[in-house]
Order: structure tokens, then C-alpha cells, then sequence
């Protein structure tokens, strides 16, 4: 076999057609392994999920093309380097198979995709790995890939030898690489991503990693490279964050009491916004509840949508989120360090927005969702009639001699609303408005007020405890009403970002701070008043601010921006101390928006909560 012309390791003695056979014909079986390759890694990029998306990759041939090139490149690229095909397979097989096993291993343990920035975290994944005793032991899926690369490398290992000279090989193995770097464009294009190979049939879309397995795994993987990190904000630099943060130490909480945070799903104050026609009275339970409290306007980054951007801001300090892959600093790790018990509740599903892996990075390790909790409650998504006693249920069973932390997002209040009936019957308009936005709103308000139905019941609980108790209550975002935001239109509600007005109309929400007797005796702090206008990241510093506590070091850091920025966005508008909103900054505010942004950029991605 070895003496026949095309195994040969050489063309040399050939004449010239047979000279060129023979390399096209090297050429094409190393080509040829690496689109095996490729198409190969696609039965691990779907974990546990249906089959059916196996053979989905193939019917967008963008999909297919997109995981298949990569690997295809890398064996070609390999062969021009190292002149062997079966090595270059070989190593190939072992980075692509290695990379979508790793990628297997994660999607069936933690429902979790791998992504290029998780190639920082090596380290921190094998001792989680480790401390949670995953099994990793191949499965038939694995054994089929291992034998596939094995069969591979011995096909082409008697079939491949042709080894090309240094001189021919190493210039085109640069030109394939520049090649390469060309579609870097490609896999970052935002368009390609979420439009051209859209692939929902067989997941649900509203899962970030069902949609990301849904692209094949080497593709997303790839365009991960460009949307996995938060850029350095301009003028960054680290050691001077670094030593502004060194200038504070995380200080003590001496007199701890339990704390419980309740964010409300689209939960906003329509009666302060100047709407005719409408009987806000439902409102007024909820006015008592804020005459008891520090109660003030919330300035988030969103409108109608974009939930977890509101609770992570205030459970991190941070305005501009990272995409959270690992342990992340947060007002969670810290409490936990000061002896707090943390856990948390929300009453959807555990992968929407990927909370069962980011609420663990974020120092909540025990988290009660509708697949693990809830749904053993109710065969629906638990509304706030059971979601707020069950949370006053976790917490009396859950809490030891330690403090307490309980984090929880509602569901109840989520749109769109019905425009051609109304849900719960009760009505609120006075017959102006069109039906579909009447329709709209009644939905809507019949939801807020049973949330504060439920608010009142469960904030009498805890004026019974003999325990202190802190509760903080606040809305995530504006609610939607109608398409083109039709209802808010037809209400007479300026949206008009570039106005004042507008502006807190669209990102305003309000928040709560509340507290017990009990809580009000331990901390010598009355607890009342009206509170300032803050941006969600901010939200947490008038929590500790109120309880008279000095807070984590970067919390205090931060203290010092916030007396001159209350609202700092990620639309690039402020609120100064004044109350002025802005676009434009005085030199002093400038300084404070780049103190922060350096501030919040380290905080992000240096974890100072390893003992926790």
C-alpha cells in the first residue's frame, strides 16, 4: 500500500499531473477530516436536549457552515504547520472535541453553555467541579466522539502522508491564517447571530442557553469572544482603582438584622403621572405602606422588559453588567461574609435569564425556583398570593441564630396584557380611552393591586416579628402597554427621553425601605421620610445608608460618587444632586461618572470574596 503513488510521504519522482493528484489529493482528505470534525463536535453542542436539534444545524446551512469552518480551518491550518496529517488531526480532534466535551459536560451538570471567557476560570471550574462531585465519566455519546477521532487519525495516518516542504507549507499556513482572522467579522455580526441563524423550533427562546445551543457550539462559542466581557471604560486604569478601593475596608455589621429584598415585577406608581380618567385609589394601601418607610423615585436602565438588568444592578452595585461566568462581587458575598444566611425566590423558571448559575456567582447559593420549589405549590407560575407567604414561610423555616438575606424577584405584573377582555374584572377608567387601552390598563392595575393586597398582609407578618427585619420593596421597570407604547400614548404619558419629564417617566420606577419595630429599636434609625432619587445600582447604598451601616469597601467608594451623581444610567443620562437630569457633565461630575466607571469595571472582574 505504502508504494502506491498516492501514499507516498513525497511527490518527488512523480511526474507533473500525478505530482498535483497527489497533493490535491493530501489536501483534500486533511480538509475533509477537519468538516468530519466540525460536523462530529455538533452532537455534543446540545447537551441533554432533544436529538431533533442535531439534525436542525444541518437545515440552516449557515449554522452548519459557521461550526464547520472552524475546524476545517484548525486541521488544515495544523497540517501546513506540522506536515502530518494525522498529527494535525489528531491535535485538531483533541482541541475541537475537548472544547465541545467540556461544553457537553456543562450543558448536562449545570444547564450552562461554555463560553470563551470561561477559558479564564480553568482553575475555578475544576475545583467546582471537585466540590460538587460531578460525575465525568464518558458516556456513549463521549466513547462514539473518542472513536471517531481515533478511527481518523489511523485512516489518514496510511492515506495522508504526503509532507509537504517547510519552505511550501509555512507561508500558506500564514496566508490560511489571515485568511481565518478575514471572518472575524463574520462570527461577531450581531445580525448573523440573532437573525440569519435563528433556530427556535426546538428550544424556547427566551432561554439565553437553549439559544445559544440552538447556533451549534464552535460558532457561539467564537461570537462569544465579542459580547462575553465589558470593555475597559476610556482612561481606565487598574492600579488606580485598585488603590482608591485600598483606601476602604469592608466594615463590620455589629448590629445585623435580617434583610429581605422584594423586587415587583413592572410595578410602578401610575397615579403620580398626571393621568385623567382613572380611579388610582387602588393605590392608596400602598401610599401608607411608603408613609411608614423611606420611600423614594427609582431610576433604572430599562423600560418594559430587561428584568434581571434592574436586580443585578442593585444586588452588585455595578451600572454596566458583565456577562457573569464566575464568582462576582456582590452585596450577597459580602453579607454572607459578615455572617448572613443567603437565599432567595423567584417563582418562574431557573433558566430564564440563566438565574441558577448567576445567582450562585453572585453569592446566593440557595435559590427557590419553580422547577426545584414552586412547582410543588402550584401547576402555574406562582402568583404573589402564594410567591410573598412562601417567602415569609422560607424565611421562618431557613433562618438560624445568624442574620438573614433573603433576595426575591416576583413574577406577577409580567406583560403583555390582554387588550380584548379583562382578567380579574375590576376596572379603573371612566369610559374615554379606547377599549384595547382601557383593557390594557384595567389588566394591568388589577395586578398592582393585588400585589399590594398582598404587600399589606405580608408587611403585618413582619410587624410581628420579634425578630428585626428590614424589607426594601421596588419596581423593576415600567410596564409595557401596547405595541409602539400605544396605551401610554393615548393616556396623555410623556415618554420623550430628551425631556425631563419624559425621561423619569420612561425609566422611573419607586422603591420601599421598611422596617420593623423591633429593627427600629436595634438600630436607634426611624426609619421615615422621603428618600432620594437614585439610580438601581445606587438602591443598596440607601439601604445600608438608612440602617446606619458603612458597607462592603466598594460600597463606600461608591458612596462618595453617588453624593454627587444619585442616577448614574447606562443611556447616558444622570440625575446631578440637584436633581437636574443630564446629558452634559461639569468637570466634578465628570470625574465622580469616571471614578465610577473605573471603579465599577474592577469590582467586576477582580473577586475579593473567596472566604466567603
Amino acid at each position: 500500500m505504502k508504494t502506491f503513488w498516492l501514499f507516498q510521504k513525497s511527490g518527488a519522482g512523480l511526474t507533473a499531473g500525478k505530482r498535483v493528484g497527489f497533493w490535491v489529493w493530501n489536501a483534500l482528505w486533511v480538509l475533509l477530516s477537519g468538516i468530519c470534525l466540525g460536523a462530529l463536535s455538533l452532537l455534543f453542542a446540545y447537551g441533554k436536549y432533544t436529538d431533533l436539534l442535531f439534525f436542525s444545524y444541518f437545515a440552516n446551512w449557515r449554522i452548519a457552515a459557521l461550526n464547520i469552518v472552524p475546524a476545517a480551518a484548525l486541521a488544515l491550518i495544523l497540517y501546513l504547520l506540522i506536515g502530518r496529517a494525522w498529527l494535525s488531526f489528531l491535535l485538531s480532534a483533541f482541541l475541537t472535541l475537548g472544547a465541545s466535551f467540556a461544553n457537553y459536560f456543562l450543558l448536562l451538570f449545570r444547564d450552562d453553555p461554555l463560553m470563551f471567557d470561561d477559558l479564564r476560570y480553568i482553575r475555578e471550574a475544576a475545583g467546582i467541579t471537585k466540590t460538587a462531585g460531578y460525575d465525568l465519566s464518558p458516556d456513549g455519546r463521549i466513547w462514539f466522539g473518542i472513536a471517531c477521532a481515533l478511527a481518523g487519525t489511523a485512516v489518514l495516518f496510511f492515506i495522508a502522508r504526503g509532507r509537504p516542504p517547510a519552505k511550501v507549507r509555512l507561508p500558506l499556513a500564514l496566508a490560511a491564517a489571515l485568511a481565518c482572522i478575514s471572518l472575524k467579522g463574520v462570527y461577531g455580526d450581531s445580525v448573523t447571530y440573532k437573525v440569519r441563524t435563528a433556530n427556535t423550533e426546538h428550544i424556547n427562546q427566551w432561554s439565553s442557553t437553549q439559544v445559544y445551543l440552538s447556533k451549534g457550539f464552535l460558532y457561539p462559542f467564537l461570537h462569544s469572544m465579542t459580547t462575553g466581557r465589558i470593555k475597559p471604560p476610556e482612561g481606565y486604569d487598574e492600579a488606580a482603582a485598585a488603590a482608591l478601593l485600598a483606601q476602604y475596608e469592608d466594615q463590620p455589621i455589629k448590629e445585623a438584622v435580617d434583610l429581605i429584598t422584594i423586587q415587583l415585577e413592572a410595578f410602578a406608581d401610575f397615579s403620580t403621572l398626571g393621568i385623567e380618567g382613572v380611579d388610582f385609589s387602588l393605590y392608596d394601601d400602598y401610599h401608607a405602606l411608603e408613609q411608614e418607610g423611606v420611600a423614594g423615585p427609582l431610576i433604572t436602565n430599562i423600560f418594559a422588559g430587561g428584568t434581571v438588568d434592574t436586580e443585578r444592578c442593585f444586588l452588585t452595585g455595578l451600572c454596566t453588567l458583565p456577562n457573569f461566568r464566575a464568582n462576582t462581587n456582590s452585596y450577597a458575598w459580602y453579607l454572607r461574609e459578615q455572617g448572613y444566611t443567603a437565599e432567595g425566590s423567584h417563582s418562574s423558571f431557573e433558566w430564564f435569564y440563566n438565574r441558577q448559575n448567576v445567582n450562585r456567582y453572585l453569592g446566593i447559593p440557595t435559590y427557590y425556583f419553580y422547577e426545584n420549589h414552586f412547582s410543588q405549590l402550584s401547576e402555574a407560575i406562582a402568583a404573589d398570593q402564594l410567591l410573598l407567604p412562601e417567602i415569609l414561610s422560607l424565611y421562618r423555616e431557613n433562618r438560624t441564630d445568624s442574620p438573614y438575606f433573603s433576595f426575591n424577584v416576583t413574577y406577577q405584573g409580567h406583560g403583555p396584557y390582554d387588550t380584548q377582555s379583562v382578567w380579574r374584572g375590576n376596572h379603573y377608567t371612566d369610559g374615554r380611552y379606547s377599549e384595547e387601552t382601557a383593557n390594557i390598563l384595567d389588566n394591568y392595575l388589577g395586578s398592582v393591586e393585588d400585589t399590594i393586597h398582598q404587600l399589606t398582609g405580608f408587611v403585618d407578618q413582619l410587624r410581628r416579628e420579634e425578630r428585626p427585619v428590614v424589607l426594601v420593596i421596588y419596581g423593576d421597570h415600567k410596564p409595557w402597554l401596547g405595541d409602539g407604547n400605544s396605551a401610554y400614548s393615548e393616556l396623555g404619558v410623556n415618554l420623550d427621553v430628551a425631556t425631563d419629564e419624559g425621561f423619569r417617566n420612561y425609566y422611573g420606577t419607586s422603591y420601599l425601605i421598611w422596617a420593623n419595630g423591633a429593627a427600629k429599636e436595634l438600630l436607634h434609625r426611624p426609619f421615615e421620610g422621603r428618600g432620594p432619587e437614585l439610580s438601581s445600582c445606587f438602591l443598596m447604598n440607601e439601604v445600608f445608608h438608612q440602617c446606619g451601616y458603612l458597607g462592603s469597601a466598594y460600597l463606600q467608594a461608591t458612596e462618595q460618587v453617588r453624593r454627587v451623581l444619585p442616577v448614574i444610567t447606562s443611556v447616558e443620562k444622570y440625575i446631578d444632586a440637584d436633581g437636574t437630569v443630564r446629558g452634559g457633565l461639569s468637570p466634578e461630575e465628570e470625574e465622580a461618572l469616571s471614578t465610577f466607571r473605573g471603579l465599577e469595571y474592577y469590582w467586576a472582574s477582580h473577586f475579593a470574596y473567596g472566604g466567603a
